[in-house]
């Protein structure tokens, strides 16, 4: 009798964003992938360096997502990094597409996980920059936290 193999549930994250930008709005968006690249990114193997949205002809579209190649792949392995389709209903589209239009806000990828039907989703955000001295903030809000949560444990 075969064992059946347990699928991992994966949740990569890029804290990075939720360091450098104010995330306003949050959004669940499908993700046109070839199948090394979501066994890739069942192993874990994405990184968001760089990383952001842009809409082209109506449809967004996520730039410079790097998935590492599949490690029991064949020649047909996908290329690393390379532009992605983001699935998403018309009239969120819409409403992202107003909103990026206003001064100063980007969209980010914040997260990539697995549904309850094991298809790989991405989690955007739409944000504005932070400045320097709100990231000091939120690193001196951090430290406190940590001060806090130490005193509390004794």
């Amino acid at each position: 009798m075969a064992k059946s193999k347990a699928i991992a549930a994966k949740e990569l994250n890029n804290r990075q964003a939720y360091f450098n930008y104010n995330i306003e709005d949050k959004y669940v968006a499908g993700m046109v992938l070839l199948g090394t690249e979501v066994k890739s990114i069942r192993e874990g193997k994405v990184s968001f360096n760089d990383s952001f949205c842009f809409f082209d002809r109506g449809e967004l579209w996520v730039r410079s997502l790097y998935i590492n190649a599949y490690s029991h792949g064949s020649a047909n392995n996908h290329i690393e990094v390379h532009d992605r389709k983001l699935l998403l209903e018309k009239r969120e589209l819409k409403k992202i597409e107003g909103k990026v239009k206003e001064k100063g806000f980007t969209i980010v990828p914040l997260r990539i996980f697995f549904n309850e039907k094991h298809y790989a989703k991405l989690e955007i955000g739409i944000g504005k920059g932070k400045k320097e001295f709100d990231k000091r903030e939120t690193i001196k809000n951090r430290d406190v936290d940590k001060e806090i949560k130490r005193l509390l444990k004794r």
